[in-house]
Order: C-alpha cells, then structure tokens, then sequence
C-alpha cells in the first residue's frame, strides 16, 4: 500500500505499525505517483527499505501537527516558546498494555515510533531536568529562557528551519527555535522571573482580584498592572504596532563574570528596532543589567511621512 498525504500534511511523513507493506509518502511525492499512474494503463511500483537516513539537510523540520501561535488571550508573549524533537520517536516500548491489531501502535516489539505532544514534551522536559541538575539555583523561568535563547532556528542544511510545506518556518510556527540542549547549558545572559512579577502581569490581563488570587493561589488585589510585552520574558511580542513602542528587559549574567554583549538585530523586513544601550557590559556574575527596546513599524511612519 501507498499512503499518500494530503496536502494540510505536507512533508510530514510517519512511522508506523501497518498490517500490510506500506510506504507513506509526502504530498510533493503523491503528485508525482499520481502523474505517473495517469500516465500508464499497467502502473508498478516496488517498495524497498535503504535503511534509516542521519543527517538529511532538511532537518529538523516542523511537522503539520505542530501548535501554532498567537496566543489568543495574550498575544503579547510570543507562542510557541519553542519546538523540539516530536516526529518518528523511536524508544521502548511496553507490550501488554492492551494493544490490539486494529490499534495504530500495535506491535509485539519492544520498541516503537511515536509522534506527536507526547515525544516532544518529554524531551524538553528532560533538557530542564539536566540544566537544573547542572544549575541547582537555577529558577524556572531561567531554565525556560536558557533553552529559548539558545535555540536553533537553521537546519543541518545550514538554511532556516522549514515548516510541513518546505517554506521558511515563521515564528509563529518556530517560536524561538529547536531546541539545543548543548548549548542550553551556557545562555551566557537568561532573563529570570519570580513567581510574584506575574501577577502585574497577570492584572494587566483585566482578570479580576478574585481570578488573579485564585490563579496564585494567595489574595491579591491588582493596584498595578504592565502591558503584556513588559513582562520580562525572553522573546518580544507586540500586538497592533500603531505607534514606536518602548519595553524594558533585564538580564542575569550567568557566563564569564566580566563580559560585554554586543546587539544585533536582524532578519525583520518593515520594523525598526533599536536597542539602548547597544552593548550590555558585567563586572560580576548573577548582576542584573537591563535594556530598552524600541519598536516602530517603517510602513506606517512612510504613511505618515506622505500625508
């Protein structure tokens, strides 16, 4: 059998427990199989195993199934946070758990491929588990900004990470990148959160007294509130850019203890970002250093410019 794929699926091609000889085939390749049958009254085809390719150029790749941003109740935090590994998974795996034939992931091996939430979650929460293990005084929110910061957004093909149609991945489908746990273990700067920066946060997002303190779970009247884009997380999301809009973040030094970094932006057509101060300079490690950020959007200051 020849499973073909749609075309909402794409590139994205799975691994699993068939009753019969199957090939799953990607929708760039279910075009050509189809032109090739219309072609001729006697279609052939041959299904052969070459073994398991390492190192395809296109690597990783966004698969069809993967959640997308914005986030609708607060788009000014950019989602997703990240992406990992989550397609064709291959690990061990537990018979007599009640797989039938019929079921998708029947099988008498020990091992099986996966996909989906259930592979790619477990990876980054293994990638925190061993950034905690090598940095106990770590908080969440700086094991959280060490794996976004240090994410890759280029393939093995040393090109921009592609999404299920083989185009350049955007952000609301890459977030910060995939994940890169080597790199992970030395951010250099992280920006850390506590629990209690939230709940400005968390007013700002019009929930009342009650709903904030049941969400924090202590009482909490909200005489202070900041825009969602404030919070001090290590990605910029600002919805509805009509006017130059100005954040603050701060940063925590973790690499060498005197240490400068040098800002570079780029890649973002239509926007002018600029960054005050430019280089961000430590004498210690663990100081806090922090940045503004400016944002205008170029096409509306030519509008305004003509009129």
């Amino acid at each position: 059998m020849i499973l073909m794929n749609e075309k909402s699926r794409g590139s994205t091609t799975l691994s699993k427990y068939y009753v019969v000889p199957t090939t799953h085939v990607s929708y760039n390749d279910r075009q050509m199989i189809i032109n090739y049958i219309k072609s001729t009254s006697t279609p052939v085809a041959t299904i052969s195993f070459r073994g398991t390719k390492i190192g395809d150029k296109h690597a990783p790749t966004v698969a069809y199934f993967s959640s997308r941003g914005p986030l609708r109740q607060s788009q000014g935090i950019l989602k997703p946070d990240i992406i990992g590994p989550g397609v064709n998974i291959l690990a061990a795996w537990p018979t007599p758990v009640g797989a039938t034939i019929t079921s998708a992931t029947a099988t008498s091996s020990t091992f099986n491929f996966l996909s989906g939430t259930s592979m790619s979650c477990p990876h980054l929460a293994g990638v925190a588990a061993l950034l905690k293990s090598a940095h106990p005084d770590w908080s969440p929110a700086a094991i959280k900004s060490a794996t976004m910061t240090t994410a890759d957004f280029i393939n093995l093909g040393n090109n921009p990470i592609q999404d299920e149609t083989l185009e350049i991945a955007d952000l609301f489908t890459l977030g910060s990148g995939h994940v890169n746990p080597s790199r992970a273990t030395g951010p250099g700067l992280i920006y850390d959160i506590q629990p209690e920066d939230y709940i400005p946060y968390l007013c700002g997002l019009n929930y009342t007294d009650d709903q904030v303190s049941a969400i924090v779970k202590k009482k909490v009247h909200c005489t202070s509130s900041i825009p969602q884009s404030e919070l001090n997380y290590p990605s910029f999301s600002i919805p509805k850019l009509s006017s130059a809009q100005t954040y603050t973040r701060t940063v925590t030094n973790v690499g060498e203890a005197i240490s400068a970094y040098t800002v570079k932006v780029f890649g973002l057509k239509g926007v002018e970002v600029t960054v005050n101060p430019k280089i961000l300079k430590f004498i210690a490690l663990n100081q806090k250093v922090s940045y503004n950020t400016t944002v205008r959007c170029q096409i509306l200051q030519d509008i305004h410019r003509d009129t």
